[in-house]
C-alpha cells in the first residue's frame, strides 16, 4: 500500500517519544496530522516545535483531547490515529476510544504505550498504577472492539543509556557505577528515532494488527553487567562497579518522599527482568526487527561511541 493513501493523525506528537514518530510519519510519506490546542501555538515549549512540523508539511488540526467535537472532527480526516500522550493523560485516552468509535473511520489505534509491556510486569508502585492504567485502556480498546497496536519499546536509549541509569547524571560514569540488583537480567534499549520508524512502519502491517508489537532487536537486548563491560572497553578503564541488592531498591522506593516512578521501573526491569522474562507468543505479540529486517536500527555498542 503506497503510504500516501495512509493518514496518519497525532495526539501528543510534540511530547518526548511523539516527536520522533511524528518525523518518521512524514519520512515515510503519510499525509502526517497533528491534533493542537490552541493555547499550545503560543506555549514556549511547544510552539518551536509545530512551527517545525507546519514547515516539514505536517497539518496542523486544532482541537483539544477534551472536545469530543473537535476530536471526532480531526479523527474523521484519517485513517490512523497515534497517541503519544504524556502519563497525566494516559487515563483520558478514554475520550480518544470514545471519539474513534463515533467517527466509525479508523483503521488502527495505536495507544501511549512505548515501553515495558504493562500485562506482563511485576512492577510495585509508583509505577505498578501507571501501568494499570495502561492495561485499563487495552481492556477497553478491546472491549470496543477497536482495531489496534501496541508498541513495547522497552527502555528509550536516549534517556536511559546517556547516562547508563546513573541518576542525576548527564553521561555516562567514568570511575563508578550503581548496579541494581546482580546486573544480571536482561534487559533492552532503542534508540528514540528506531521506535519511530518501527512503530510507522507497523501502522499498515496486517501481521501487526490487534497484536502487541515488541522491538526486542537481539544486538540490543543485553544485561546490565555486559553493557558496563561494553562501555568500559570503549573507555579503556574499569569501573567500581557498586550493586544494590534488590530489597535495598525496594526499601528507597518505599522510603522516597517523592513518588520515584522511575526507580520502580528501573528496579522491574534490572531487578525483575520484566522486559525478557517472557516468551513472545504469535498469539498476542511480534518481534520488529524480525519483521522488518530491512531496519538498520542502532545498536547499543554504536549508540554509546558519542559519548568515548
Amino acid at each position: 500500500m503506497d503510504p500516501a493513501d495512509t493518514k496518519i493523525l497525532f495526539i501528543g506528537g510534540t511530547g518526548y517519544i511523539g516527536k520522533f514518530i511524528v518525523e518518521a510519519s512524514l519520512k515515510a510519506g503519510h499525509p502526517t496530522y497533528l491534533l493542537v490546542r490552541e493555547s499550545s501555538l503560543s506555549h514556549p515549549a511547544r510552539s518551536p516545535i509545530i512551527q517545525k512540523f507546519k514547515t516539514l508539511g505536517v497539518n496542523i488540526v486544532l482541537g483539544d483531547l477534551y472536545d469530543h467535537e473537535s476530536l471526532v472532527t480531526a479523527i474523521k480526516q484519517v485513517d490512523v490515529v497515534i497517541s503519544a500522550v504524556g502519563h497525566v493523560q494516559l487515563a483520558d485516552q478514554i475520550r480518544i476510544i470514545s471519539a474513534i468509535k463515533e467517527a466509525g473511520n479508523v483503521k488502527r489505534f495505536f495507544p501511549s504505550e512505548f515501553g515495558n509491556d504493562v500485562d506482563r510486569t511485576h512492577a510495585v508502585d509508583p509505577a505498578k498504577t501507571a501501568y494499570q492504567v495502561k492495561a485499563k485502556i487495552r481492556r477497553t480498546i478491546e472491549a470496543e472492539g477497536i482495531p489496534h497496536t501496541i508498541v513495547s519499546c522497552n527502555f528509550f536509549a536516549g534517556y536511559f543509556l546517556s547516562s547508563l541509569s546513573q541518576p542525576g547524571a548527564t553521561a555516562p560514569p567514568r570511575d563508578k557505577v550503581v548496579i541494581l540488583g546482580d546486573g544480571n537480567p536482561k534487559c533492552v534499549f532503542n534508540k528514540e528515532e528506531d521506535v519511530g520508524t518501527y512503530t510507522i512502519k507497523a501502522v499498515n502491517d496486517p501481521r501487526t494488527l490487534n497484536k502487541i508489537l515488541y522491538i526486542k532487536p537481539q544486538e540490543n537486548t543485553l544485561s546490565f553487567n555486559d553493557l558496563v563491560s561494553l562501555w568500559e572497553k570503549k573507555i579503556g578503564k574499569i569501573l567500581e562497579r557498586v550493586y544494590v541488592p534488590g530489597d535495598q531498591v525496594l526499601k528507597e522506593i518505599q522510603e522516597s518522599q517523592v513518588p520515584n516512578v522511575v526507580l520502580a521501573i528501573c528496579h522491574a526491569v534490572y531487578v525483575n527482568g520484566d522486559q525478557t522474562n517472557f516468551e513472545i507468543e504469535p498469539s498476542f505479540g511480534v518481534e520488529a526487527s524480525a519483521l522488518y529486517p530491512d531496519v538498520k536500527y542502532t545498536t547499543v555498542d554504536e549508540f554509546l561511541n558519542q559519548f568515548v
